[in-house]
């Protein structure tokens, strides 16, 4: 077995957050500026293809960055950290530069490259950049791993503007390979900062029956990750139709196109002050209540039909805020849920296997419930549908709780 030492603090503890928050910026961050891409594939690259079938881009490469979780988590559990991310940051970085020389109109050159090259390559930094953070920290670990988190943030706002000013005094093509240049310098500087203060060992098998019963029979975990996957559902619907909404809605291209930044702008502070007060008053305290308020919003848009600026800035920052702390109190919920930390990363890899799997379906359902024969979009049943499969986990964390 391996050592595991909890510093909470410490020179190597605070640069492996760092790092931490630079693979998120470069992973989570920039899948959340997809709706950009699903703007321009709709509109213009993919124009041949209906909303639903472009958003299967997005779903599937947020499908292989969850997916083969159970498999990386347990490499992670036998000490195969440093070779995961290393390889992780070459197959991103490739595949970001190979689906600048995807051609119009072609479905798979993109699908290859996006979704099933980035979204593996993602898959071997994600899950191990946020369970590392639990081998440097206990009491301050919701407080650590929200900050770490802000990087996805931080990642939706500049990717989206990055890729919108810059297709506009240049080709789209030269936008992605200027973002795949940005994700090589901060992907390379996460791999010289990040440490592990637990030594797993690589005779341990890597897929532990043992333990996968072990972890089956924890009722609060299974119930906790049951209700994440019907969440996931429709969690990413506005990162992924934000800017398509409101370009339908007749709002001004120009300031339509800083939606998805606005939005993941006020996701900042959702992902760190719930995460401090996680650390004073409980994480089902804080998590339970995010959940409510991102249902009750995307509800409350059923019943309206934002067409100007400030109601869609409104809805961008709360929603950013709420979603932003769910994202950022799961992984900590898995840890405070977690008894070995020697088998954390099982934990993870679990949970992100299966809330990878609803994703995959969630977008093109999402895309599905858009489509119309009687009008260009109907974004009624899908904001329906998402503000509604919120409220299957918001019930069981609340039979958990109490």
């Amino acid at each position: 077995p391996g050592r595991t030492t909890n510093t909470d603090g410490g020179k190597n503890a605070w640069m492996t957050v760092a790092g931490s928050w630079m693979i998120q910026f470069c992973t989570l961050g920039y899948i959340s500026a997809f709706g950009v891409y699903q703007d321009y594939y709709t509109r213009t690259f993919l124009s041949n293809k209906t909303p639903s079938d472009i958003s299967w881009i997005g779903s599937f490469q947020l499908f292989m960055q969850y997916a083969p979780g159970i498999f990386v988590g347990r490499a992670f559990d036998a000490g195969y950290f440093r070779s995961m991310i290393l390889i992780g940051t070459v197959i991103q970085v490739t595949s970001m530069f190979m689906l600048s020389l995807a051609r119009p109109g072609h479905f798979w050159q993109v699908f290859l490259a996006q979704a099933l090259g980035s979204g593996l390559g993602q898959s071997l930094l994600f899950l191990p950049s946020l369970s590392i953070i639990g081998h440097h920290y206990k009491t301050r670990r919701s407080t650590a791993t929200g900050i770490a988190v802000t990087g996805a943030s931080f990642g939706g706002i500049v990717w989206p503007i990055m890729l919108n000013e810059l297709s506009r005094v240049t080709s789209f093509d030269n936008a992605i390979r200027a973002t795949a240049a940005l994700a090589t310098v901060l992907l390379v500087c996460a791999n010289l900062i990040m440490r592990t203060a637990y030594q797993g060992t690589h005779r341990r098998a890597l897929c532990e029956i043992k333990v996968l019963k072990e972890v089956l029979k924890d009722a609060a975990f299974m119930v906790s990750i049951a209700g994440a996957c019907f969440v996931c559902l429709g969690l990413f619907f506005p990162y992924f139709y934000l800017q398509l909404y409101a370009i339908d809605k007749g709002i001004d291209s120009n300031l339509a196109f800083y939606a998805l930044a606005i939005l993941n702008a006020g996701s900042i502070l959702g992902r760190l002050l719930p995460s401090f007060f996680a650390d004073k008053i409980g994480i089902y305290n804080m998590l339970i209540p995010s959940l409510a308020c991102t249902s009750i919003l995307l509800l409350a848009l059923v019943g309206s039909d934002i067409n100007n600026i400030p109601g869609l800035v409104a809805f961008a920052c709360f929603y950013g805020f709420f979603s932003g702390s769910y994202y950022s109190l799961i992984p900590s919920l898995i840890c405070q849920l977690t008894t070995n930390m020697s088998d954390l990363g099982t934990r993870m890899g679990l949970a992100f296997t299966c809330v990878g799997v609803f994703m995959l379906c969630g977008s093109p359902l999402d895309g599905a419930l858009l489509h119309s024969s009687t009008a260009a979009y109907d974004w009624t049943r899908c904001i329906a549908f998402c503000g509604v499969s919120r409220n299957t986990e918001f019930s069981g964390l609340l039979i958990i709780e109490f």
